[in-house]
Formats: C-alpha cells, structure tokens, sequence
C-alpha cells in the first residue's frame, strides 16, 4: 500500500499508509463482535499492508483499545501508527449508567466524563498506554470539543476554551519533548477545526466525514488554512455514515440518520455521473479525498475481514480524469476540488 510521509515540524515525522483503519466498529459500535472476529479483523488489515491504526477510549468504553492490545503485541512498534484521544476519562459505574446504552453493546460498565484540562489530558494519556499495552502513541487527538457532541454553539466553545487554557498545553509538551510525534484534534465539524487550528499550534486534524465526495464546504476557508500551515488532515467516514457506499437506496444514512430527500436526489446524481464513466460511486467516494494535497490518509474502519480486504481494492481501481470534470460541469463537485 501507498504511504503518505508528513513531517510537519522537522522531527521525523510520520509515514502514513493511504488506508488507516479506524477501530471505533471494534468497539461494539452498533453491534457486538467477539473478540476472535475482532482480533481477524484488524488481521485482515494488516495484511492488506494498513499500518495506520485509530482509537480513542471512548469506543467501546475502552473496548477497542484493549481490543488493540494483543494485535499489537505481536508487532515491531516501528512497523505501525497508532493514534488515540483525549478528553473523556472512563470511569467504573453501575451497568445502567453507562454511556453509549443504545450505541456500544456488551462493554465494561463505564462512564465518560469530560476533562479537557492538562491533568485530564495526562491521565487519558496514561490510561490509553496502559489499556493498548504499548510504551508511546504517536499521535494524540483532542476527541470532540464540537456542537454535534456537546450539543450547540456556546457549549462547544466552552470545551474548546477550557482545552486551550489548559488541555493543549500538556499536548504541547508531549510533542514538545518527543513522547508523541504529533497532536491534533479530532473534530465532527471543519468549522470548530479551523477555530484550533487558529488559536493553536496543530499538526493535525482527524474531520470525521466533512471533506467527501458529497460535502466540500471546508475547501472555503479550513482547507486551504492547512495547505498554508502545512497541517495534515486524517479524513474519517469517507462514506458519510454510509450512503456513499450503499447509494441512494431508501433507508440509506448520511451523518449517522436516515438521508433526507434532497441529500438522495444529490447522491443519485453523483452516482449517475459515475456510472456513465464505468466507476461505482464506492471507488470515487474512497479516493476522492486522497486527492487533497493535505489529506494523509482516509479510515473508513470495519468490523468484518471482507469488509476491510473490500475497501483495500478500492484503492486500485482506475478511475478517469473525466469524471471528476463531469462532476463539476454538473454542479455536484465543487469547482475548487483537487482532482489530480
């Protein structure tokens, strides 16, 4: 597989491989999987040549980091990414209160609570070496100070002002002295990206699902911000929840709903354009954001081998520089887009 080098600051940097996986599936998200087919398939990964791997504590409640641990075990640290999150710190609750009931299935009894302050993030920190067995992590997320987890405007601005007097600073100096190589955020919206990305010094940023074959909003003003700082961008959910891969079926989700008419109607047009090329709408939504100079790498995560072995041939197929010019002179691509 193809791998992607970013030093930003001149220590080394990092050599990502275009396909990560993202683990938050191996956390139970949505359903339960035993921990045999979990283990087959971040396997199955690694033996498609993925050697980026993301988490957090937040997925499965420390699921999936524990998840890792054994993976991970019987590899060279050298030979692999691994990035996590901070911000939430897990804490032993009766099984009723726990978080994510409804979301995350058969996970240890815990409850987040968030703590954007340089303890906080230092004990996440801890938490996250000890849970993934490991003796670094080389990229360190701040997980979330967004409306779409905090719930408007004026809570998440008052998450990412208690990170920036304090959280950012205990990042600043894990990278500082060489414990990580990196440190960003781990965002839902470009907007609250471009707001850290302003205020800070970020290396990186993981968007979950906001720069994809259908939204290109953040090449406005977020985007074009990280080709000028030299900050690289990790793109989570390049499916947009999932009806990039499904097509516009009926009951297909986009930002973890139901898609709405208008989001259908868009979608069946992009898909059009890309039939009439030859393409599945599934090859074009994968690659499409690797073509931005500031993207690193792309993770659409699995919780089955066929599901990940699927996405690895993705990446191999041919698609024209004509389809991209179609999309535009349609109107479903935005005209600033990178296609090459």
């Amino acid at each position: 597989m193809k791998t992607r080098h970013f030093d930003r600051i001149g220590n080394g940097g990092i050599s990502f491989t275009e396909l990560g996986f993202g683990t938050a599936p191996l956390g139970n998200l949505y359903r339960a999987v035993s921990d045999e087919d979990a283990n087959a398939t971040l396997e199955a990964a690694w033996a498609t040549g993925c050697r980026y791997y993301d988490t957090a504590p937040l997925y499965g409640l420390g699921l999936s980091e524990t998840r890792l641990n054994p993976f991970l075990r019987g590899k060279k640290r050298d030979d692999y990414v691994l990035s996590s999150k901070v911000g939430r710190i897990m804490r032993a609750c009766p099984p009723e209160e726990r978080t994510g009931i409804g979301k995350f299935f058969d996970t240890p009894s815990r409850r987040e609570v968030y703590d954007y302050s340089y303890d906080g993030v230092m004990r996440s920190f801890e938490a996250s070496l000890e849970r993934l067995g490991v003796d670094r992590i080389d990229i360190l997320f701040v997980h979330d100070v967004d409306i779409f987890t905090h719930g408007s405007k004026e809570a998440s601005d008052r998450r990412i002002e208690e990170f920036m007097r304090s959280g950012y600073y205990g990042l600043l100096s894990l990278r500082d002295q060489g414990v990580i190589r990196a440190f960003g955020g781990g965002i839902n919206e470009w907007q609250v990206a471009q707001t850290l990305a302003e205020r800070g010094d970020f290396d990186l940023f993981l968007l979950a699902g906001r720069y994809t074959l259908l939204e290109q909003e953040a090449l406005a003003s977020f985007l074009p911000l990280c080709q000028a700082r030299g900050i690289g961008i990790v793109l989570g959910g390049p499916y947009n929840s999932g009806i990039l891969a499904t097509g516009p079926k009926p009951g297909a989700y986009y930002n973890y709903s139901e898609a709405t008419k208008d989001i259908l109607d868009r979608v069946a047009g992009i898909e059009s354009v890309c039939k009439r090329h030859g393409v599945r709408l599934i090859e074009a939504a994968l690659q499409f954001p690797l073509l931005h100079p500031s993207v690193v790498s792309v993770i659409p995560g699995g919780q089955r081998p066929s599901e990940v072995e699927s996405n690895r041939s993705l990446l191999d197929a041919k698609l024209p520089a004509a389809l991209w010019a179609d999309l535009k002179k349609e109107g479903l691509m935005h005209p600033e887009a990178p296609t090459a």
